[in-house]
């Protein structure tokens, strides 16, 4: 058990370093769900869920383009942990106290199945506040400019402005 949080305590200390090295790295730090709870914990920060399969074409390319865009990196390193997702992962996952387990029927993993409130399509991406609350889930591929916008309207709190995700693109300039 002494190990464990041991273990735990240096993933955490050492995450905002990850992070930041990743905008400089042409990858993202990709976190689970649970490495993304500790981090919050310490370092409160919004969180995109990539929420994936590996039979998915769309995700392959959202992770080969996307996801390696220099102006995502740099911002996302900088405002967001970011996690991926397995949608099929057949482990078990503790978030927010809770145990979530592959659910047979759906076919799907049940914490996947509660982001994307059962409409399982992918890529997905979810978004979420510093204290873990989803704020909305965008389903199918984005492209660089798409998500990058994205990333900002939720990154700058836009959406408590009541502002649309639409209005706030027409003004949007990177």
């Amino acid at each position: 058990m002494r190990f464990i949080l041991v273990f735990l305590l240096a993933c955490v200390t050492n995450l905002n370093g990850f992070a930041q090295e990743s905008a400089g790295s042409g990858e993202l730090k990709w976190m689970s769900i649970e490495e993304a709870e500790i981090a919050c914990k310490k370092q409160p920060r919004k969180i995109f869920i990539d929420v994936y399969t590996d039979w998915c074409g769309w995700c392959k390319k959202m992770d080969k383009s996307t996801f390696r865009d220099s102006l995502v990196l740099k911002y996302a390193s900088e405002k967001y942990y970011a996690v991926k997702m397995n949608a099929e992962d057949r482990k078990n996952v503790i978030f927010r106290d809770k145990l979530f387990k592959f659910n047979e029927g759906m076919r799907s993993h049940d914490l996947a199945v509660l982001l994307l409130n059962g409409q399982m399509s992918y890529p997905s991406i979810v978004f979420m506040d510093e204290k873990l609350q989803p704020i909305q889930t965008h389903g199918g591929y984005a492209d660089a400019a798409q998500f990058n916008m994205m990333l900002h309207f939720f990154g700058e709190n836009a959406y408590k402005k009541k502002k649309s995700m639409n209005d706030f693109s027409r003004d949007f300039r990177p």
